[in-house]
């Protein structure tokens, strides 16, 4: 550790406070993405909300606008275990967020490496001192002060800070690009289903008569008659089990994984290929969802009470999957919510209301020969990423505390990192 230092961040740094946006200008889509700490991942880095994302079209001073590059930090935490405080992102796109005032804004010394402060915030230890310096009974909130006092070691070689960072950056960009293919794939199948089943445009649609709008071999029917809804299991109440939690699901994936194991009976049951979907407000608007997909073979699991279970017996897991996604069929399931004001919960009798246009057997088995190996490769790369960050998370610790050298190291500089 020679040439490592001991400094205050203080004195390497300057965090600005951004602006306070008026309410009333939140928009559904617009120009710009006003980032929360919401924005910010558990681990760190910037992620995207998806439905959930909040746009501004009111006038601000335009200095409040984010540029590629810029580093920002959590100065606000709304979760129960300030688990996001301190946590810091590095935008990526150019004049497309908005920096509000629970996000601070960094700009630092020329003698530490941007990439490098950057995984600093995101360490742990980091993470410590500014949640042990901070206010508030159930929000947590930091400053500027606060923050300067925190202690950063730091080695006094640039080019070992710039090594370091270009080690932890290229799991960072190899988790990136395989978030990009995930997506992609899942654009890809879900346009499929788009293509053959809302647009009609199958294979064969041109030589198939049409009567009434329908397809000849093709029938309307009401969804609770071509999917099980909570499947009946039985399960040993003393055995634990893999347990999925609301916040587990996504809002813009398919792929989700269980984040506990418990004991008991209460709540739905489910196995790999069925469908969840949220039964509460704001998940089901928020677009909460997932596909079972991580079980072992034969394993059952159970959830919380507000997840419903949707399982195959007409039309397969990946057709239920992007119809349960679709606008029409969230947009009936919030129309019969009932109960008081933000606890409203789906009622099930709204799926006996819902219609479905139910292709012929040979052709729902052709699209899920072609999509289920999509979702197959969604899988293992989701899977290699949690395996990518896992090995991320053992590093850093070691490497930006300088407890493992990579001095003497000829590293090769990451794709983000090729331009410095």
């Amino acid at each position: 550790m020679s040439g490592w230092h001991e400094s205050r961040l203080g004195s390497l740094v300057k965090i600005k406070h951004g602006f306070a946006f008026l309410g009333e200008h939140f928009a559904d889509s617009g120009q710009y993405i006003l980032l929360t700490p919401g924005n910010v991942n558990p681990g760190g880095g910037l992620r995207l909300k998806g439905a959930r994302e909040t746009y501004y079209s009111g006038n601000f001073p335009h200095e409040y606008i984010l540029s590629r590059g810029d580093l920002v930090v959590v100065m606000t935490d709304l979760t129960q275990d300030a688990s996001i405080l301190g946590g810091a992102m590095l935008i990526d796109r150019d004049r497309v967020y908005l920096h509000n005032q629970r996000l601070g804004l960094i700009s630092h010394s020329p003698d530490i490496e941007r990439r490098f402060l950057y995984f600093y915030l995101n360490w742990q230890y980091f993470r410590d001192q500014v949640k042990a310096s901070s206010n508030g009974a159930t929000v947590k909130h930091t400053s500027p002060g606060r923050i300067y006092q925190c202690k950063i070691l730091l080695p006094g070689n640039k080019v070992t800070q710039r090594k370091i960072a270009a080690v932890l950056a290229g799991y960072d960009d190899l988790i990136e690009t395989n978030r990009r293919r995930i997506a992609l794939l899942e654009r890809m199948a879900e346009e499929l289903y788009r293509e053959w089943f809302v647009r009609l445009r199958f294979p064969g649609h041109a030589q198939t008569k049409i009567t009434k709008g329908l397809p000849t071999g093709w029938e309307i029917r009401p969804f609770s008659s071509v999917v099980t809804i909570d499947p009946v299991e039985r399960i040993d109440k003393e055995e634990e089990r893999p347990f999925v939690a609301m916040d587990n699901l996504s809002e813009s994936s398919m792929y989700f994984r269980p984040s506990d194991r418990r004991k008991g009976n209460v709540g739905p049951k489910f196995r790999n290929g069925d469908v969840l979907f949220p039964r509460i407000t704001p998940s089901v608007e928020n677009g909460k969802r997932g596909l079972v997909l991580t079980l072992a073979e034969g394993e059952i699991a159970q959830g919380s009470t507000e997840l419903i279970v949707m399982r195959e017996k007409v039309i397969t897991s990946e057709h239920i999957y992007f119809l349960s996604c679709s606008e029409g069929f969230r947009t009936n399931a919030e129309l019969s919510m009932t109960g008081a004001s933000g606890r409203q919960r789906v009622q099930d009798q709204c799926f006996d209301n819902f219609l479905v246009k139910v292709p012929p057997e040979p052709l729902r088995q052709r699209f899920t020969e072609v999509v289920r190996p999509m979702v197959g490769q969604i899988r293992l790369l989701s899977q290699q990423s949690e395996q990518l960050q896992r090995t991320r998370d053992l590093l850093l610790p070691r490497l930006i505390s300088g407890k493992l050298s990579v001095e003497d190291l000829a590293i090769a500089f990451p794709p983000s990192m090729a331009e410095k």
